[in-house]
């Protein structure tokens, strides 16, 4: 038998139904309250039960339940008078008409069993006793002179990492950092980076998340994280060991640790974050928060309640209801005030922008508000642009203040270095060097109709999410057996190459040729106009042995391997050649550079020097090109010569004049072929020959 805590009874409080979540009552706040920490005005959106109860337990005490007693809108509210930081609480349906505080079992569960169900505002998760609950947490961190850096996208190049990979296996990360929040602030993972040369790193999900049904029953994890259960919360298992212990508010401080030591070492934090769906899965699966608090509003459905999925995981936000617009909006808001985060990667970003007839609209409510936002149209804005809905496909048509995942740049730039070499050495037929040209140029008519420029265009070769770059030129077909479903999982169309053998091999003709292709993949990337996205790793040459959709291995197969070899020594040596090439022209540039056309130039030649013919352009058998880039009032020139053939190609540079009298004078700065060594720096004059090696990129400046 329960028995109340208190001797008094009342059915209304002073609540308010804003903010949604627990705060600090109104009456407390500006001074007129009692000042005691521990009450609490708490507030849940929760249109699918006639009245709610908190279950919680303060710091030290006995789960307690208490009716919340008002209903505004959908929102119940109340206050609770003891509920300071560091206390546990969830929600569920009331079950009688008790007013008051009252004891309940010591497990916090309720009668039948059922768990209390996730504040969808709450601070922090807390996993104790097998128990599942949110936490309240308080904001006192010093950030000392913190802020958001604010870097332009022109000079931005990203770096997608994941919180645990980056640093499970570095030597020099001590063993209790490796895997966390602590480990990737160290300063051997920040001199890494700031060696390498990006500007701003983009952490696979950190909200936290669960792993599917399916995959527990096989042993295994979700280690992409891409299963949010709570969108105010951190993954605590991120945090060190001494953090988890420690409780949510020490994760919380960890993880603004590293986030202000970013900032410190010049370094933007963007976070991939996943609003199209939850961990609760389709209708029959678990029921953790939304789903017992109004599924009909919070999932979108049909006519007859059945769940509209436009992301192939069992449910999608209902972006048509405004409570769902507020919580991701305030949510994003919260990383952004409360853990000065830079910028934001949606995940399957389509789903957020289904209008009521489930279509893409570019001028969604979603949309609409983030660009009226203050503080969110200040941040960066990186769209998945597709979901796999009907027309989830949306490249290029996200408006103004977003940028996209450029995806017809990552397939064009692997058929031209990869497919297509296949195909012309085994006595077929490639492609032109149109594509690649498109792809180099920043893909400008794919983002002409939605008003933005070339700095619109996310430019990757690989992403979590397939391949890595040595995956692209060891493997022929994908290597998903470890995942469990017998090599179903995962895309078949990569564009990937062997080079000749299917996966590690000795030869060393072949390891010189897939070296090679690295290079002109991140040499491409690294000379596109556009922002340039980096996949943790592929800077050494990782490889994940062919598992092309490694979302559910948690080990050495996805983690960044440190060992120093040859080959990761190369391609490191190199990718922060690129970089730093591309960072010298740049700063070479003013700064509207790409942006205004008309004086920003690309001019396109073909290997005697001659501007390119529509003919040449759609010939496949013509796969030597020459682009001249700059700017009419910039320092310097850039003229990158690309061959595509599997022969030597003697060109002859375009006929440009200095000024004054005489040829324009260029020097090499890089050749991705093995010859960079002994010819960089060579020059040579405007209606010149030079020679340049088999599939491979040159670059020239003006000397």
């Amino acid at each position: 038998m329960v028995m109340p805590l208190f001797d008094t009874a009342s059915t209304m409080d002073a609540s308010t139904a804003v903010p949604l979540g627990v705060s600090v009552p109104r009456a407390d706040s500006d001074g007129s309250g009692p000042g005691d920490t521990g009450r609490a005005n708490v507030a849940c959106y929760a249109p699918g039960v006639p009245s709610l109860e908190i279950v919680y337990q303060p710091p030290g005490g006995e789960w307690r339940v208490q009716p919340l007693p008002n209903v505004t809108h959908g929102v119940h509210h109340g206050i609770v008078e003891d509920l300071p930081p560091g206390s546990r609480y969830g929600f569920r349906p009331a079950s009688g008409e008790q007013s008051l505080p009252v004891a309940v079992p010591a497990d916090g569960l309720d009668e039948d069993g059922s768990r209390p169900l996730l504040d969808p505002y709450g601070r922090a998760v807390d996993l104790r006793d097998g128990l599942l609950t949110s936490a309240r947490t308080a904001g006192d961190f010093d950030w000392g002179q913190d802020s958001r850096l604010r870097l332009p996208w022109r000079n931005t190049i990203i770096y997608e990492a994941h919180v645990r990979g980056q640093t499970m296996l570095h030597p020099d990360v001590p063993e209790e950092l490796r895997g966390t929040y602590a480990g990737m602030a160290h300063p051997a993972v920040l001199e890494h980076l700031k060696g390498l040369g990006v500007t701003s790193v983009q952490l696979l999900p950190v909200h936290f998340h669960l792993d599917e049904p399916h995959l527990q029953d096989l042993g295994l994890t979700n280690y992409w994280g891409y299963n949010t259960a709570a969108f105010f919360a951190l993954h605590p298992g991120y945090a060190t060991g001494a953090a988890q212990d420690a409780g949510p508010q020490a994760v919380q401080n960890e993880f603004k640790a590293m986030v202000k030591a970013f900032h410190e070492a010049g370094l933007e934090v963007i976070l991939d974050v996943v609003y199209n769906h939850t961990a609760e899965g389709g209708a029959d699966g678990q029921t953790i928060s939304f789903r017992g608090l109004g599924e009909d509003r919070y999932y979108r459905t049909d006519g007859h309640g059945k769940y509209l999925d436009t992301t192939g995981c069992g449910n999608s936000l209902n972006f048509a209801e405004p409570r769902v617009i507020q919580l991701v909006l305030d949510s994003l808001r919260y990383w952004v005030d409360e853990f000065h985060i830079d910028g934001f990667r949606f995940d399957l970003a389509v789903t957020l922008c289904r209008n009521g007839d489930n279509e893409f609209d570019p001028r969604h409510p979603f949309l609409v508000a983030v660009a009226a936002d203050p503080v969110l149209s200040d941040t960066k804005l990186i769209a998945e642009p597709w979901d796999v809905g009907y027309g989830g496909w949306q490249t290029g048509r996200f408006p103004m203040g977003w940028v996209d995942w450029n995806d017809h740049f990552r397939d064009s730039v692997r058929s031209f270095w990869l497919a297509d070499r296949a195909a012309l050495e085994s006595g077929g037929q490639g492609g032109s060097v149109a594509k690649l040209a498109d792809a180099l140029s920043g893909s400008a008519a794919l983002f002409e109709g939605s008003g933005r420029s070339r700095l619109a265009s996310v430019n990757y070769v690989t992403a979590h999410d397939g391949f890595t770059l040595n995956d692209l030129v060891s493997y022929d077909r994908k290597h998903n057996e470890a995942n469990g479903e017998q090599n179903r999982d995962g895309h078949g169309d990569n564009r990937s190459y062997n080079h000749g053998v299917e996966g590690p091999t000795e030869d060393g003709e072949i390891l010189a040729r897939r070296a090679q292709s690295r290079r002109n993949m991140m040499a491409s990337l690294m000379i596109s106009l556009g922002i340039p996205m980096i996949t943790a790793g592929d800077e050494l040459a990782r490889t994940q042995q062919g598992n092309n959709n490694a979302y559910c291995q948690d080990n050495a197969l996805t983690w960044v391997d440190w060992t120093r070899t040859p080959e990761s020594h190369e391609m490191l040596r190199s990718t922060k050649r690129y970089i730093r090439l591309r960072k010298e022209f740049l700063a070479a540039q003013p700064h509207h550079f790409p942006v205004r056309d008309e004086q920003s130039y690309l001019y396109w030649y073909d290997h005697n020097g001659q501007p390119m013919s529509m003919e040449r352009w759609n010939d496949p058998q013509h796969r030597v090109m020459q682009l001249l880039l700059g700017s009419d009032d910039g320092e310097l020139a850039g003229l990158v010569v690309v061959n595509g053939t599997g022969s030597d190609v003697t060109i002859t540079l375009p006929p440009l004049a200095a000024e004054g009298t005489g040829p324009r004078m260029f020097e090499l700065r890089l050749t991705t072929s093995p010859l960079h060594e002994l010819r960089q720096g060579g020059l040579v004059a405007s209606g010149e020959k030079d020679l340049v090696e088999a599939n491979s990129i040159s670059i020239y400046r003006n000397a």
